[in-house]
């Protein structure tokens, strides 16, 4: 590895080169999957410093003209949302969300998530993951809360020193090792009403006591980039706070990477936060903020030239965001080694898929035991609910076949076991009988009205759902096949279409007919054990209160399923311990439980003063 003393001179040497063009260029991230190929090829002739969701042979042919139309052999750097695995790669092993890791309170664990993750995406050639997420799930009506570590600045604080550990690796320029990007800087999860994204409630003050500590550990820890979030502090849009860019993250916590913005948030000051008149105006306040790359925006290129040659940007704003970028290219070695090798051959190897079973193992959590687990002198078992056997449900969002931004959407693929054959596979080792049913849907089948929506990714994500086929309920089946069974497993939960980026949500209670659903299975008599298969914590006091076993799985990627049964039959003891608090009701919300004293009667009117879990 360069030392830093010789990585300097050579930036310099560089910086001292480049042609304004070749400045502003470095600065822009370009979206491969929405510009497509040809715009893409084009901006690599013009010195683009980062491309982002473009996989393998599509990313080696952008390094490749790159390279060839680089005056001074300046490499590009490739970004993707490796979020709980490789995951927008079908090959890719995929672990449980960041939430559902979280339940294992073991750093170990999270880091193995990391280091695993890693090999795979440098396999791929690429260089730069956009995780770990250390917002706070303190509202959980947002649709994002499975990204984060929870609810705790601790917990999400060591967890994410343990997986930025497991990215970087011993060090930045080897093979297998790639960029963490601690994101969203900061208080994202705070949006008025859970409401994503851009009006949060942040006070200076309440950044450094709630939100900061998970960041400054991530730092402590040698992350290499930070992402701007999308919101504001008292009313100012962090994209255009230079207090926060660069007196606090750079000047107080000692960062010394690059800083790259969310998706679009230079022209968003503009067009959503309104502090821009034009996007020439958005491209200095986002440059003199502290942003060093600017994702998506692309007219930010010829918007920051033009505010160069005018005198609106000064030179030296532009050199030092540059230095950022080329500095941590030295440091991957990229100018001798452009392309990410990984690990020949580990894209979904067996002992990957040992790693991401561990993680499932390790984070399911026992909420309710009646005495009726584990399951035993058991003839039958019912396993019942649409979520038993739903992998998009399972593996949660950012997967190939689960987000509208996966490079090329494709069915899943083999290995991965769900709940319902994760208890079929058990109970036939076991000679018992194990039957099936859905019962009902989690989520009704959007109506198709016609209407086609102006948010591409809004629309994307309504064809989804009105692609997915809709059974009929049917509730009196699934009463009929668990009648006579010694021990019945009800998986409820939410599905895709009902969380990430778009989709919050106001009623946190069991969607569709689920509650109706457990409570005429309650009337058969036979132990009902309630599998939680779902993004985030859910309305569910009445299973609380009445369900013999109640177990929370989250989404556990691939081998989630596995885990769960075998938790059941007590294969192995389920030590996992929830890092987030589950309200009573959709109105308690918030109910984390480190909230300041001084409520008047502590408790709303109507409701418990504690949440459920």
């Amino acid at each position: 590895m360069l030392t830093n003393e010789l990585i300097q001179q050579k930036v310099e040497d560089i910086l001292a080169q480049m042609t304004l063009e070749e400045k502003a260029a470095q600065m822009v991230q370009v979206p491969y999957s929405v510009v497509g190929r040809e715009e893409s090829l084009r901006w690599a002739r013009l010195g683009a410093g980062s491309f982002l969701h473009v996989l393998g042979d599509d990313a080696r042919e952008v390094q490749k003209v790159a390279m060839e139309n680089s005056r001074l052999g300046i490499p590009v750097i490739f970004g993707i949302d490796a979020i709980h695995g490789h995951g927008l790669k079908h090959e890719a092993t995929i672990f449980p969300s960041q939430l559902t890791a979280a339940c294992s309170w073991d750093p170990a664990i999270v880091e193995e998530m990391g280091r695993v993750t890693a090999r795979e995406v440098a396999s791929d050639g690429l260089h730069w993951t956009f995780s770990p997420v250390l917002c706070l799930g303190r509202d959980t009506r947002w649709g994002r809360v499975n990204e984060t570590f929870g609810e705790d600045p601790y917990l999400a604080g060591e967890l994410g020193y343990a997986i930025v550990k497991g990215y970087q690796g011993e060090s930045l320029d080897a093979p297998d090792s790639i960029l963490a990007c601690a994101k969203h800087y900061i208080g994202y999860g705070e949006a008025m009403g859970a409401r994503d994204a851009m009006d949060t409630q942040m006070t200076y003050r309440k950044m450094k006591e709630v939100f900061l500590p998970p960041f400054k550990r991530a730092i402590d820890a040698g992350c290499a980039t930070i992402m701007t979030a999308y919101g504001s502090i008292d009313g100012h849009p962090f994209t255009a706070d230079p207090k926060t860019m660069k007196t606090i993250l750079r000047d107080e916590l000692g960062f010394d990477g690059f800083v790259v913005t969310d998706w679009n948030n230079c022209e968003s000051l503009m067009t959503q936060q309104f502090v821009a008149s034009s996007i020439e105006e958005a491209a200095v306040l986002s440059a003199n903020a502290g942003n060093d790359m600017i994702m998506s925006t692309i007219p930010f290129y010829e918007a920051a030239l033009n505010a160069l040659r005018e005198g609106k940007l000064d030179i030296a704003v532009v050199d030092e965001a540059v230095r950022h970028i080329l500095t941590m290219k030295f440091r991957m070695n990229l100018f001798e080694k452009p392309e990410k090798l990984g690990v020949p051959g580990c894209v979904g190897c067996p002992e990957h898929l040992d790693a991401t079973l561990r993680a499932a193992r390790a984070s399911v959590t026992l909420l309710k035991n009646e005495g009726v687990l584990p399951l035993k002198d058991v003839k039958k078992v019912a396993v019942i609910g649409q979520n038993a056997d739903d992998l998009n449900s399972q593996y949660g969002d950012w997967t190939y076949f689960t987000h509208p931004n996966a490079h090329e959407p494709r069915p899943p693929r083999r290995p991965y076991v769900t709940v319902k054959e994760g208890f079929e596979a058990l109970c036939a080792e076991r000679g018992i009988e194990c039957v099936y049913h859905r019962g009902c849907e989690v989520k009704p089948a959007a109506v198709d009205d016609g209407r086609v929506l102006s948010d591409p990714v809004a629309e994307a994500i309504r064809q989804q759902s009105l692609l997915r086929a809709r059974n009929q309920d049917d509730i009196a089946g699934a009463v009929e096949a668990a009648k006579d069974a010694d021990a019945i497993i009800l998986v409820v939960g939410d599905m895709i279409d009902q969380f990430g980026e778009y989709k919050d949500r106001a009623n946190l209670e069991l969607s569709g007919r689920q509650m109706e659903l457990y409570r005429e299975l309650r009337k058969l008599g036979a132990p009902v054990t309630v599998v939680l298969v779902a993004s985030k914590p859910l309305c569910i006091p009445e299973i609380a209160n009445t369900a013999d076993a109640v177990i929370c799985a989250f989404n556990g990627g691939m081998f989630g399923g596995q885990a769960v049964a075998e938790a059941a039959f007590g294969c192995f003891n389920p030590s996992g311990r929830l890092p987030i608090s589950f309200p009573q009701h959709s109105g308690q919300v918030p109910v984390y439980y480190n909230q300041l004293p001084g409520w008047h009667g502590g408790r709303y009117m109507d409701l418990p003063r504690t949440p459920v879990y």
